[in-house]
């Protein structure tokens, strides 16, 4: 007896691999994030995959692009919240530092950039430096772009080292998310964001 299987379309087999793909990142890391994986996963065929992403290098790149949109839409909406003096920075941080830790996006991206597949990147340089823009209404845009990739650069460097790195030197694991929601605090001061109103 054969099972059938149900029939999505393009934008569902697209949205299934890329939810099973995030699953398995965040399982077995980003070396198991593979078309044959993602396929058993869902129940589609490799060559089905295939065509929606081209290659596995395709499938890891819009993986990061969906992981990036997903993590800069939230945070976008917590700025907001935090300029108008709704929200504390250490939200922006810890969703920043997440993303890149538990999300998987800091093991992605590392393997992208250890395997050769650097261009993968591109999505997630591309969807923070528009949402970097968006948010800029105005303020110092130099400061802002400093204070994200500072912000990112923690986030990325405590996902890969920073448990480790913190024992050894026998501090608390928060840290780099206290150090940097500490500079956010300061740079929303010198930006006046409270007063946006």
């Amino acid at each position: 007896m054969s099972i059938a299987r149900k029939r999505l379309t393009p934008e569902e087999s697209r949205t299934a691999a890329l939810q099973a793909a995030r699953e398995i990142l965040i399982e077995a890391g980003p070396q198991a994030v593979t078309l044959k994986a993602v396929a058993g996963r869902i129940g589609r065929t490799h060559a089905n995959l295939l065509h929606h992403f081209g290659s596995a290098s395709g499938l890891q790149r819009e993986l990061a692009r969906s992981l990036a949109e997903n993590v800069c839409e939230t945070i976008g909406k917590v700025v907001l919240k935090a300029r108008s003096g709704e929200g504390d920075p250490r939200e922006i941080v810890d969703l920043t530092f997440d993303a890149f830790d538990k999300e998987g996006a800091g093991a992605l991206a590392s393997w992208m950039i250890l395997t050769g597949n650097e261009d993968a990147l591109n999505p997630i340089v591309e969807t923070i430096d528009k949402l970097v823009d968006q948010l800029g209404g105005g303020h110092d845009d130099m400061a802002m772009h400093k204070d994200t990739l500072n912000l990112v650069i923690w986030a990325l460097g405590d996902a890969l080292l920073g448990g480790p790195l913190a024992k050894s030197l026998g501090l608390p694991r928060e840290t780099a998310r206290d150090m940097a929601a500490e500079q956010l605090r300061a740079s929303r001061e010198a930006y006046g964001f409270a007063n946006d109103r």
